[in-house]
């Protein structure tokens, strides 16, 4: 891994990144609160681990629930009820989002729980993914209060709502060892 997607100083960052830090998401300076992986941060991500991975990472693209909400930026996409997420090792579309149906290991977009109403997703391990380095480190809604996610950081909706407001496109979310 490029030593840029694992540290950096603090002079290179700006108002307009996501740093995450120990005691929650630093962004326009204001800390927010958040959760990261069960499995903690990592520099050395793998599937199913658990963790965060540490790296500098940009937003490639956000998805929302239209059936709960309306579109909370003009870039955002809908997910729609067919719409999967491959983590699937063996599958040629792994770290995709793809489309039902679908014969390998997936992760169900349209979610019956709120935790991806919202979904920023990240460019970790894509567009070209390496099987077995981790699957989609999304930015998404948590399900309470600083508890674990799978890997992906998780805020209130309301956190987020706000966040999506302010982002640009050279936003990016720098996540420390």
């Amino acid at each position: 891994m490029p030593i840029k997607r694992i540290m950096t100083g603090e002079h290179f960052m700006k108002a307009t990144d996501l740093v995450l830090t120990k005691q929650g998401l630093r962004f326009y300076n204001r800390l927010i609160p958040c959760s990261v992986g069960r499995g903690g941060i990592t520099l050395h991500k793998r599937e199913g681990d658990g963790a965060t991975p540490a790296g500098i990472h940009r937003i490639t693209g956000i998805y929302y629930r239209p059936d709960r909400m309306l579109p909370p930026t003009a870039w955002a996409k809908p997910i729609r009820p067919f719409d999967l997420w491959s983590d699937d090792l063996n599958d040629p579309d792994y770290n995709h989002l793809v489309t039902s149906p679908h014969n390998y290991s997936h992760e169900t977009m349209r979610r019956a729980d709120r935790l991806y109403d919202i979904v920023l997703n990240t460019d970790w391990n894509w567009p070209v993914a390496k099987p077995g380095q981790g699957s989609a480190i999304f930015l998404h809604i948590w399900r309470k209060p600083r508890h674990p996610t799978e890997g992906c950081v998780g805020f209130s909706r309301q956190n987020l709502l706000w966040i999506i407001q302010r982002l640009s496109p050279k936003s990016r979310l720098i996540i420390r060892p």
